[in-house]
């Protein structure tokens, strides 16, 4: 039995997929992961596992160059001759699915993490490209052995009513999951209140991730002489058509409103440092900074849009804001300073979340019940200890080791 899984970067296959693989390849599943060149590759190889550079570029909109990948596809489909064929991000998703129907390989599942550029901004560049591709996803999308996954339910309902995919063969799996024997929480600092409040953001910088309100919110914070430290985690994409310019980075660094960590592998030592995890995006699919950050019983500040409102319940285990609402944000950060008891409850209550329902090894059990139901006799299913142990620590809260 073979998998190919296919992405747009060999980062989100490392950070994202890397737990799935590994998974697949302990079952004896013959896994091959695909994406652009770049530097995870050589790491993904270093664990085990096999990948092969592919050649496709993020921002390309040239026919010639979409064909060549289509066929290039094609040519590795029918060499590899693989039973499913896992294909992440709307572009990938769509290619792959393409390049597996005319190659012949029996099932094909598209994970779109989140609606992306196209569906979210709002200039004019995108606005000329959604009907395309609104057509490319109904094209590919539709089929007996065709499965979309998707991570909240407001996009589920989304392509249902634009018609983008059947009801019947879209599954809902909440994000890609979360390794909570990595991601702890420190015992509760009973200096809290004596120390300057932290607050971290995590996220490609992009302008839709709500980059511009949390660096306004930190202004009006600063100017109200509080003494909050804002962590900024993260890297430009040049692949993606909002990203933040790095002058403009600098200009924040220089006014002293955030500390601008750049890119960071080890996220649970950022979330160590912290007291709060803000994310202020304008639309997720569901975000695993997030959960990373809940899982380290941080509380969370998000925004009121699909995807973050999957993670945060209001007032239960994080707070909920308006999107594209700067002064809200920052009045949400404040109230959180003021009230450290609040802080604490927060946090607590979004670890809890995160062990019942974003655990990596629930989440890839429900990825691995899809591959089933699209070959049947397909080898994987989790193993009486993995279930018992991951049953155990969403019950009792501690780890199973």
């Amino acid at each position: 039995m073979k998998v190919i899984l296919f992405a747009n970067t060999d980062w989100y296959l490392y950070n994202f997929r890397q737990a799935l693989a590994v998974a697949l390849r302990r079952h004896g599943v013959d896994v091959l992961l695909v994406a652009p060149p770049g530097q995870y590759g050589e790491r993904l190889q270093a664990l085990g596992l096999r990948w092969i550079p592919a050649p496709l570029h993020r921002r390309s909109l040239g026919p010639l160059r979409e064909i060549r990948l289509l066929l290039w596809l094609l040519r590795l489909f029918r060499r590899e001759r693989p039973d499913i064929v896992h294909g992440f991000t709307i572009k990938c998703a769509v290619y792959a699915s393409i390049a597996a129907r005319w190659s012949g390989v029996p099932a094909c599942v598209g994970a779109i993490t989140g609606m992306g550029y196209v569906f979210t901004s709002r200039d004019a560049r995108a606005s000329v490209l959604r009907p395309f591709v609104r057509l490319l996803l109904r094209h590919a999308l539709v089929g007996r052995h065709r499965r979309l996954v998707l991570q909240n339910a407001d996009d589920v309902n989304l392509f249902v009513r634009a018609r983008l995919a059947r009801r019947e063969d879209i599954r809902l799996i909440p994000s890609s999951g979360v390794d909570v024997k990595r991601f702890v929480p420190l015992p509760h600092d009973v200096n809290v209140s004596a120390r300057p409040l932290c607050v971290v953001l995590a996220a490609r910088l992009l302008w839709d991730k709500g980059i511009a309100e949390y660096i306004e919110a930190a202004r009006q914070l600063r100017a109200q002489n509080r003494r909050i430290r804002f962590l900024l985690a993260g890297a430009p994409d040049p692949g993606n058509p909002a990203s933040v310019d790095i002058a403009a980075v600098e200009r924040w660094l220089d006014q002293g409103l955030v500390e601008w960590l750049g890119h960071v592998d080890d996220m649970a030592a950022v979330f160590e440092q912290a007291d709060v995890a803000v994310l202020p995006s304008y639309r997720e699919g569901l975000p695993k900074s997030l959960i990373e950050a809940a899982a380290s019983a941080l509380a969370l500040v998000t925004t009121d849009v699909p995807g973050c409102r999957d993670v945060v319940h209001d007032g239960i285990d994080g707070l909920l804001v308006p999107a594209r609402n700067a002064a809200a944000l920052a009045t949400a950060i404040a109230r959180l300073d003021d009230d450290r008891s609040l802080l604490r409850r927060l946090g607590d209550a979004a670890r809890a979340n995160v062990l019942a329902t974003y655990d990596v090894r629930i989440v890839n059990a429900r990825t691995l019940d899809v591959y089933r139901e699209l070959v049947p006799d397909f080898p994987l299913a989790p193993s009486q200890a993995e279930a018992e142990a991951g049953t155990h620590e969403a019950a009792t809260g501690h780890p199973s080791f």
